[in-house]
């Protein structure tokens, strides 16, 4: 799951962040709607998490702009302005969900999973491949209906390879599922991540094994 966060208290977001990354939810971060704009148009987002005051305007214009594009990708207003005119206004220019300031991480992320099993472009079946069976929505993994831990950006990896299952998927495209806009990516930081992957595989006899496309990318394959 990649989420965009649009907020410009900085602790705030910094303590997102971080919780929601322990969740292997991938999380893009801004402080600033023209930055927003500019990273909706070069990603495709599972949710926004969007604070109403910005430095650079009011968040519900960046909804507005949003939907008409046509895009659908769910919001949830993040804010301290949480009174039922407001939460109206917001929910009638296209925003999804409100939650008031201050709130529980444990809230925010039930409420995003609830928007996505409710969206059906977006919640996605189980997948199922040789021993392992992968969750999307809840970012769960099972071998053999044993629950397989994996670190996050290994669960992102094996994520993005099991929805290509059978088909190459590029470098680039890899790494756009694992990291976000603002890491920096050493050169061979995928390949580590492949090989960590690759070898947790074996080890716990999942019957896949991850296949180097020389010059191209990476295949998903059962065994």
């Amino acid at each position: 799951m990649r989420v965009l966060l649009i907020e410009d208290e900085k602790e705030l977001a910094a303590a997102l962040s971080v919780t929601l990354g322990k969740q292997g939810i991938l999380v893009d971060h801004t402080t600033r709607m023209a930055d927003a704009i500019e990273l909706t148009r070069q990603h495709d987002y599972d949710t926004i998490l969007l604070d109403r005051r910005l430095p650079d305007g009011e968040g519900l214009t960046f909804i507005q702009w949003l939907r008409r594009t046509g895009a659908d990708t769910p919001i949830i207003v993040l804010t301290a302005h949480n009174q039922a005119l407001e939460r109206i206004e917001g929910l009638n220019l296209g925003a999804d969900d409100y939650i008031g300031k201050p709130f529980l991480v444990e809230e925010l992320i039930a409420r995003m999973r609830a928007i996505l099993r409710r969206a059906v472009n977006l919640a996605e079946p189980a997948i199922s491949l040789g021993a392992l069976v992968i969750d999307p929505l809840h970012l769960s993994v099972s071998v053999h209906s044993l629950p397989f831990d994996l670190p996050r950006r290994e669960l992102l990896l094996l994520l993005a390879l099991a929805k290509n299952r059978e088909k190459t998927v590029r470098r680039s495209t890899l790494e756009a599922a694992v990291y976000n806009y603002q890491d920096e990516i050493q050169s061979n930081a995928l390949d580590v991540h492949i090989f960590r992957l690759r070898k947790r595989l074996t080890d716990a006899r999942a019957d896949v094994t991850i296949h180097n496309i020389r010059g191209i990318g990476f295949l998903l394959k059962e065994t």
